[in-house]
């Protein structure tokens, strides 16, 4: 369990986030929604420690993590997996390779023991036979299984996500969604997810925040959420949802024929 407790972050004297407190719970696909700006990125950066808060804490389980020195977070932190905006794989790294590279930083695994994690991996985001494929000559869909591949090589307890489905295709969208919902019920592991897509949230969010110039505005479940009278998270759901149009409608650079 992740518990964030008025959480701040200032940067030139502007509150990017300001006093946010939630709780994320084992098993369940925690979104966190926005407009651009609004500070999803920073809550996310400043929960997992790529930046420091400037007030509240952060608390992996019972741990203060915020608080920790650089050196003590290291066990945290191996209990972290991140996928990334654009899936962030080395692009002179095989598929292998990139899995690997958590288990070469934070495992004491032997060479033959690696190798049976990463095929592991990769195997259950439905990947086989790509470990010497570089990622140019994968899809973006395969890219993010790949991504997800290497975020789930520790077998974290934590995962985290920026913008999964940023780049994809509508149906691909749905099977990546899927994919993180099913590892998250699989393993137990308390995931949170940043995202645009209305979508998403509809399909897999067992909580979803809503961020609006830094501030939580709501909070629910994607069940309750169309039930919100709250005025900005309407307008964000309208704009979210006429934006999707205007992509499927337009996305080929001229409009679809009818």
């Amino acid at each position: 369990m992740i518990t964030v407790h008025h959480l701040t972050k200032y940067f030139d004297g502007r509150a990017a986030i300001s006093d946010i407190s939630t709780q994320y719970r084992p098993g369940e696909c925690s979104l966190v929604i926005g407009a651009s700006g609004s500070g999803k990125t920073v809550l996310l950066k400043s929960i997992i420690g790529l930046l420091e808060p400037d007030e509240g804490e952060v608390l992996f389980g019972d741990v203060v993590f915020n608080k920790l020195p650089l050196k003590e977070k290291k066990a945290t932190r191996s209990q972290i997996g991140m996928l990334f905006q654009g899936s962030a794989l080395f692009d002179f790294a095989t598929a292998q390779e990139n899995v690997m590279f958590p288990l070469n930083f934070f495992s004491d695994m032997s060479r033959s023991e690696k190798l049976d994690r990463v095929n592991f991996c990769l195997r259950r985001v439905g990947l086989e036979n790509v470990n010497d494929k570089y990622p140019s000559e994968l899809s973006g869909g395969m890219q993010k299984r790949v991504g997800i591949a290497r975020a789930i090589a520790l077998n974290p307890k934590y995962l985290f996500c920026d913008e999964p489905n940023s780049g994809l295709d509508p149906q691909t969208s749905v099977m990546i969604d899927r994919l993180i919902q099913e590892i998250t019920r699989e393993y137990g592991i308390t995931t949170i997810i940043n995202t645009h897509d209305m979508n998403s949230v509809m399909e897999i969010g067992d909580k979803v925040l809503f961020i609006y110039k830094g501030r939580k505005l709501w909070e629910g479940s994607n069940k309750d959420i169309l039930l919100s009278d709250n005025k900005e998270l309407e307008e964000f759901i309208f704009a979210s949802r006429m934006a999707k149009e205007l992509k499927l409608r337009y996305g080929n650079g001229s409009p679809a024929q009818d």
